[in-house]
Protein backbone atom coordinates (compact mmCIF):
# COMPACT_ATOMS: atom_id res chain seq x y z
CA UNK A 1 0.00 0.00 0.00
CA UNK A 2 1.27 3.84 -0.11
CA UNK A 3 2.39 5.61 2.35
CA UNK A 4 0.23 8.39 4.09
CA UNK A 5 2.18 11.21 2.59
CA UNK A 6 0.67 14.32 0.44
CA UNK A 7 -0.69 13.85 -2.84
CA UNK A 8 -0.18 15.43 -5.52
CA UNK A 9 -2.22 18.67 -4.79
CA UNK A 10 -0.57 19.04 -1.06
CA UNK A 11 -3.42 17.30 0.67
CA UNK A 12 -1.78 16.15 3.63
CA UNK A 13 -3.24 13.64 6.64
CA UNK A 14 -2.13 13.79 9.82
CA UNK A 15 -2.45 12.12 13.20
CA UNK A 16 -2.32 13.87 16.72
CA UNK A 17 -0.52 12.06 19.56
CA UNK A 18 -2.45 12.93 23.27
CA UNK A 19 -0.54 13.16 26.59
CA UNK A 20 -0.08 9.26 26.52
CA UNK A 21 1.80 9.37 24.05
CA UNK A 22 -0.70 7.10 21.27
CA UNK A 23 -2.94 8.44 18.95
CA UNK A 24 -5.44 10.64 19.13
CA UNK A 25 -9.01 8.75 17.41
CA UNK A 26 -8.63 9.15 13.58
CA UNK A 27 -7.09 11.88 11.68
CA UNK A 28 -7.12 15.71 10.41
CA UNK A 29 -6.64 17.19 7.32
CA UNK A 30 -3.68 19.34 6.13
CA UNK A 31 -4.29 21.35 2.97
CA UNK A 32 -3.11 24.97 1.94
CA UNK A 33 -2.60 26.82 4.75
CA UNK A 34 -5.46 24.84 6.91
CA UNK A 35 -5.81 22.14 9.45
CA UNK A 36 -9.59 20.33 9.62
CA UNK A 37 -10.13 17.78 12.33
CA UNK A 38 -12.15 14.78 11.11
CA UNK A 39 -14.59 12.93 13.62
CA UNK A 40 -11.54 13.09 16.38
CA UNK A 41 -11.83 14.36 20.54
CA UNK A 42 -11.01 17.82 21.18
CA UNK A 43 -7.23 18.89 21.33
CA UNK A 44 -5.91 20.01 24.88
CA UNK A 45 -5.00 24.11 25.02
CA UNK A 46 -1.46 23.65 24.85
CA UNK A 47 -1.73 21.41 21.39
CA UNK A 48 -2.30 23.01 18.07
CA UNK A 49 -5.44 23.82 17.40
CA UNK A 50 -7.29 23.33 14.08
CA UNK A 51 -9.55 25.38 12.23
CA UNK A 52 -12.48 23.27 12.70
CA UNK A 53 -13.76 20.06 14.11
CA UNK A 54 -15.56 18.08 11.48
CA UNK A 55 -18.28 15.94 12.95
CA UNK A 56 -20.09 13.60 10.65
CA UNK A 57 -23.05 12.09 12.61
CA UNK A 58 -23.66 11.97 16.52
CA UNK A 59 -22.54 8.49 17.42
CA UNK A 60 -20.22 7.96 19.77
CA UNK A 61 -17.41 6.31 17.90
CA UNK A 62 -17.01 9.38 15.56
CA UNK A 63 -16.23 11.89 18.99
CA UNK A 64 -18.57 14.11 19.05
CA UNK A 65 -19.10 14.01 22.90
CA UNK A 66 -15.65 15.88 23.06
CA UNK A 67 -15.62 17.89 19.89
CA UNK A 68 -19.11 19.43 20.74
CA UNK A 69 -17.42 21.36 23.60
CA UNK A 70 -15.05 23.42 21.21
CA UNK A 71 -16.42 26.72 19.50
CA UNK A 72 -14.69 24.94 16.07
CA UNK A 73 -16.70 22.65 15.60
CA UNK A 74 -19.06 22.10 12.95
CA UNK A 75 -21.80 19.82 12.81
CA UNK A 76 -25.41 19.82 10.85
CA UNK A 77 -28.35 21.25 13.35
CA UNK A 78 -29.78 17.38 13.77
CA UNK A 79 -26.18 16.66 14.69
CA UNK A 80 -26.06 18.83 17.24
CA UNK A 81 -29.07 18.22 18.77
CA UNK A 82 -28.51 14.49 19.07
CA UNK A 83 -25.14 15.57 20.99
CA UNK A 84 -26.92 17.85 23.18
CA UNK A 85 -29.63 15.11 24.19
CA UNK A 86 -27.51 11.82 24.37
CA UNK A 87 -24.87 13.75 26.48
CA UNK A 88 -26.71 16.43 28.28
CA UNK A 89 -24.47 19.75 27.86
CA UNK A 90 -24.73 22.37 24.90
CA UNK A 91 -23.15 21.78 21.29
CA UNK A 92 -20.76 24.73 21.30
CA UNK A 93 -20.11 25.11 17.80
CA UNK A 94 -21.25 26.17 14.57
CA UNK A 95 -24.57 24.56 12.74
CA UNK A 96 -25.66 23.88 9.31
CA UNK A 97 -28.97 22.51 7.19
CA UNK A 98 -27.38 19.21 5.45
CA UNK A 99 -27.23 20.16 1.60
CA UNK A 100 -26.09 23.35 2.58
CA UNK A 101 -22.25 25.42 2.43
CA UNK A 102 -20.62 26.59 4.97
CA UNK A 103 -17.59 29.24 5.52
CA UNK A 104 -14.62 27.59 7.54
CA UNK A 105 -11.57 29.82 8.01
CA UNK A 106 -12.28 31.37 3.96
CA UNK A 107 -12.91 27.80 3.25
CA UNK A 108 -16.34 26.92 1.76
CA UNK A 109 -17.10 23.33 2.79
CA UNK A 110 -20.32 21.92 1.19
CA UNK A 111 -22.05 19.09 2.87
CA UNK A 112 -24.10 16.55 1.43
CA UNK A 113 -26.94 13.90 3.04
CA UNK A 114 -25.56 10.03 3.52
CA UNK A 115 -28.43 8.74 4.83
CA UNK A 116 -26.33 7.15 7.90
CA UNK A 117 -28.71 8.77 10.53
CA UNK A 118 -31.04 11.79 11.13
CA UNK A 119 -28.65 14.70 10.38
CA UNK A 120 -25.51 12.70 9.12
CA UNK A 121 -23.17 14.65 6.84
CA UNK A 122 -20.64 14.41 4.25
CA UNK A 123 -18.32 17.42 3.89
CA UNK A 124 -16.80 18.30 0.26
CA UNK A 125 -14.20 21.47 -0.59
CA UNK A 126 -11.67 22.51 -2.94
CA UNK A 127 -7.74 22.98 -2.46
CA UNK A 128 -6.12 26.62 -3.45
CA UNK A 129 -5.37 24.54 -6.67
CA UNK A 130 -8.67 23.07 -7.39
CA UNK A 131 -8.35 19.24 -5.57
CA UNK A 132 -11.61 18.13 -4.54
CA UNK A 133 -11.82 16.60 -1.30
CA UNK A 134 -14.60 14.64 0.19
CA UNK A 135 -14.95 12.92 4.05
CA UNK A 136 -18.00 10.93 3.89
CA UNK A 137 -18.01 9.62 7.47
CA UNK A 138 -20.63 6.61 7.82
CA UNK A 139 -22.75 5.81 4.99
CA UNK A 140 -26.07 4.34 3.70
CA UNK A 141 -27.24 6.48 0.46
CA UNK A 142 -24.61 7.34 -1.61
CA UNK A 143 -25.93 8.93 -4.40
CA UNK A 144 -26.24 12.57 -3.05
CA UNK A 145 -22.05 12.45 -2.55
CA UNK A 146 -20.42 14.43 -5.41
CA UNK A 147 -16.74 13.26 -7.73
CA UNK A 148 -13.60 14.03 -5.71
CA UNK A 149 -10.05 13.61 -6.03
CA UNK A 150 -9.02 12.92 -2.83
CA UNK A 151 -11.90 10.63 -0.32
CA UNK A 152 -11.48 10.10 2.95
CA UNK A 153 -13.96 7.42 4.01
CA UNK A 154 -15.26 4.25 5.68
CA UNK A 155 -14.96 0.34 6.05
CA UNK A 156 -17.59 -0.55 8.88
CA UNK A 157 -19.02 -3.11 6.49
CA UNK A 158 -15.31 -3.20 4.30
CA UNK A 159 -13.81 -6.94 4.63
CA UNK A 160 -14.26 -8.54 1.37
CA UNK A 161 -13.32 -11.63 3.00
CA UNK A 162 -16.17 -11.63 5.46
CA UNK A 163 -19.50 -13.17 4.20
CA UNK A 164 -21.38 -10.81 6.94
CA UNK A 165 -19.88 -7.96 4.88
CA UNK A 166 -22.35 -8.80 2.32
CA UNK A 167 -25.84 -8.53 2.76
CA UNK A 168 -29.73 -6.92 2.29
CA UNK A 169 -32.05 -5.29 4.53
CA UNK A 170 -34.68 -7.72 5.20
CA UNK A 171 -37.56 -5.15 4.95
CA UNK A 172 -39.65 -8.15 3.85
CA UNK A 173 -39.14 -9.87 7.20
CA UNK A 174 -39.64 -6.27 9.38
CA UNK A 175 -43.08 -5.90 7.45
CA UNK A 176 -43.91 -9.66 8.77
CA UNK A 177 -42.95 -8.88 11.97
CA UNK A 178 -45.25 -5.44 11.81
CA UNK A 179 -48.46 -7.49 10.93
CA UNK A 180 -47.58 -10.02 13.67
CA UNK A 181 -47.89 -7.06 16.12
CA UNK A 182 -43.66 -7.38 17.24
CA UNK A 183 -41.84 -5.24 19.40
CA UNK A 184 -37.93 -4.26 18.28
CA UNK A 185 -34.98 -3.42 19.71
CA UNK A 186 -33.27 -0.98 18.29
CA UNK A 187 -30.24 1.28 18.91
CA UNK A 188 -31.58 4.62 20.46
CA UNK A 189 -29.99 6.89 17.73
CA UNK A 190 -30.03 5.77 14.39
CA UNK A 191 -31.96 2.63 14.55
CA UNK A 192 -34.91 3.93 16.42
CA UNK A 193 -35.52 6.20 14.10
CA UNK A 194 -35.38 4.44 11.09
CA UNK A 195 -37.37 1.46 12.43
CA UNK A 196 -40.39 4.31 13.16
CA UNK A 197 -39.57 5.79 10.01
CA UNK A 198 -40.02 2.25 8.31
CA UNK A 199 -43.43 1.66 10.62
CA UNK A 200 -45.32 5.10 9.69
CA UNK A 201 -44.39 3.97 5.52
CA UNK A 202 -45.52 0.77 5.90
CA UNK A 203 -48.98 2.05 7.10
CA UNK A 204 -48.54 2.19 10.80
CA UNK A 205 -50.38 5.22 12.24
CA UNK A 206 -50.86 4.49 16.04
CA UNK A 207 -49.04 4.80 18.97
CA UNK A 208 -45.15 3.41 19.13
CA UNK A 209 -43.87 3.19 22.92
CA UNK A 210 -40.43 3.96 23.15
CA UNK A 211 -38.01 3.88 26.49
CA UNK A 212 -36.33 7.14 27.54
CA UNK A 213 -33.82 7.29 25.61
CA UNK A 214 -35.46 6.58 22.17
CA UNK A 215 -37.98 8.62 22.64
CA UNK A 216 -36.33 11.83 23.76
CA UNK A 217 -34.61 11.53 20.40
CA UNK A 218 -37.03 10.24 18.12
CA UNK A 219 -39.26 12.95 19.16
CA UNK A 220 -36.59 15.77 19.05
CA UNK A 221 -34.93 14.30 15.59
CA UNK A 222 -38.22 13.65 13.58
CA UNK A 223 -40.72 15.63 15.30
CA UNK A 224 -44.12 15.07 13.40
CA UNK A 225 -43.04 13.12 10.91
CA UNK A 226 -42.68 10.33 14.15
CA UNK A 227 -46.57 10.47 14.47
CA UNK A 228 -48.05 9.36 18.04
CA UNK A 229 -45.21 8.53 20.00
CA UNK A 230 -45.49 7.04 23.73
CA UNK A 231 -43.58 5.77 26.85
CA UNK A 232 -43.56 1.59 26.24
CA UNK A 233 -46.75 0.52 25.13
CA UNK A 234 -47.82 -2.41 26.97
CA UNK A 235 -50.41 -3.64 24.42
CA UNK A 236 -49.07 -2.31 20.96
CA UNK A 237 -46.28 -1.65 19.32
CA UNK A 238 -42.43 -0.78 20.91
CA UNK A 239 -39.23 0.55 19.76
CA UNK A 240 -36.79 0.18 22.45
CA UNK A 241 -33.12 0.03 23.38
CA UNK A 242 -31.85 -4.18 23.07
CA UNK A 243 -31.36 -3.63 26.79
CA UNK A 244 -34.77 -2.90 27.54
CA UNK A 245 -36.42 -5.34 25.16
CA UNK A 246 -37.52 -7.45 28.03
CA UNK A 247 -39.40 -4.38 30.01
CA UNK A 248 -42.01 -5.34 26.87
CA UNK A 249 -44.87 -7.60 27.72
CA UNK A 250 -45.12 -10.40 24.86
CA UNK A 251 -43.05 -12.55 23.29
CA UNK A 252 -43.36 -11.44 20.04
CA UNK A 253 -39.88 -9.53 19.79
CA UNK A 254 -36.60 -8.98 17.58
CA UNK A 255 -33.42 -7.32 17.72
CA UNK A 256 -33.36 -5.12 14.65
CA UNK A 257 -29.22 -5.70 13.69
CA UNK A 258 -26.89 -8.03 11.44
CA UNK A 259 -25.25 -9.02 14.47
CA UNK A 260 -25.49 -12.78 15.70
CA UNK A 261 -24.75 -12.82 19.37
CA UNK A 262 -28.35 -11.64 20.16
CA UNK A 263 -30.99 -13.42 22.57
CA UNK A 264 -33.94 -12.44 20.54
CA UNK A 265 -34.57 -13.38 17.08
CA UNK A 266 -32.81 -10.65 14.32
CA UNK A 267 -34.28 -8.77 11.54
CA UNK A 268 -31.48 -7.51 9.00
CA UNK A 269 -31.35 -3.98 8.69
CA UNK A 270 -28.35 -1.90 8.86
CA UNK A 271 -27.70 1.59 8.57
CA UNK A 272 -24.46 1.31 6.51
CA UNK A 273 -23.60 0.10 3.03
CA UNK A 274 -22.42 -3.48 3.03
CA UNK A 275 -19.03 -4.41 0.48
CA UNK A 276 -20.97 -4.59 -2.58
CA UNK A 277 -22.45 -0.68 -1.98
CA UNK A 278 -19.19 0.46 -0.72
CA UNK A 279 -17.40 -0.76 -3.82
CA UNK A 280 -20.01 0.88 -5.55
CA UNK A 281 -19.98 4.38 -4.10
CA UNK A 282 -16.31 3.96 -4.67
CA UNK A 283 -17.06 3.89 -8.25
CA UNK A 284 -19.61 6.54 -8.48
CA UNK A 285 -17.28 9.10 -6.26
CA UNK A 286 -14.08 7.83 -8.65
CA UNK A 287 -11.37 9.35 -6.45
CA UNK A 288 -7.93 9.30 -7.94
CA UNK A 289 -7.03 8.36 -4.16
CA UNK A 290 -8.68 7.03 -1.08
CA UNK A 291 -7.91 7.30 2.70
CA UNK A 292 -10.10 4.44 4.48
CA UNK A 293 -10.09 6.27 8.16
CA UNK A 294 -12.99 4.25 9.97
CA UNK A 295 -13.70 1.78 11.97
CA UNK A 296 -10.87 1.23 14.29
CA UNK A 297 -10.32 -2.10 13.11
CA UNK A 298 -8.75 -4.46 10.96
CA UNK A 299 -11.88 -4.09 8.79
CA UNK A 300 -10.32 -0.06 7.78
CA UNK A 301 -6.68 -1.40 6.71
CA UNK A 302 -8.37 -4.78 4.95
CA UNK A 303 -10.70 -2.48 2.50
CA UNK A 304 -7.52 -0.03 1.96
CA UNK A 305 -5.51 -3.45 0.89
CA UNK A 306 -7.84 -4.87 -1.32
CA UNK A 307 -8.61 -1.88 -2.78
CA UNK A 308 -4.66 -1.13 -3.49
CA UNK A 309 -4.79 -5.04 -5.18
CA UNK A 310 -7.60 -3.49 -7.59
CA UNK A 311 -4.93 -0.53 -8.32
CA UNK A 312 -6.35 2.37 -6.53
CA UNK A 313 -4.11 4.42 -5.00
CA UNK A 314 -5.22 3.69 -1.10
CA UNK A 315 -3.63 4.35 2.03
CA UNK A 316 -5.14 3.78 5.67
CA UNK A 317 -4.83 5.30 9.42
CA UNK A 318 -2.42 2.59 10.02
CA UNK A 319 0.31 4.00 7.28
CA UNK A 320 -0.07 8.04 8.24
CA UNK A 321 3.33 9.18 8.98
CA UNK A 322 2.85 12.65 10.03
CA UNK A 323 1.94 13.83 13.33
CA UNK A 324 0.83 17.03 15.28
CA UNK A 325 1.03 17.27 18.85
Amino acid sequence: MQEGGKSKGGIEPVRRINSRGSCAPHLAIRFDTHLFSIDTSRAPKACTQPDAYLITHAHSDHYGKSAMNSPRAVASVQTARALEIRYGREYMGRTFEVGESIMVDEVRINTHPTGHTIGSSAFSWQTETGERVLVTGDVKDYHHLPRCDYLVTEANYGDPYDPSCIFEDDLAGFYEALEEGASFGAYAFGKAQRAVALMRAMGYKDEIGMDEKCLALTQELMKEVAGPLTPINGSGFNVVTPWSLYQVPGRNKYFLTGRRDSHYPTIQLSDHLDFRGLMRMIEHISPRKLLVYHPASERASLLAHYLQQCGMDTTCLDLIEEYVK
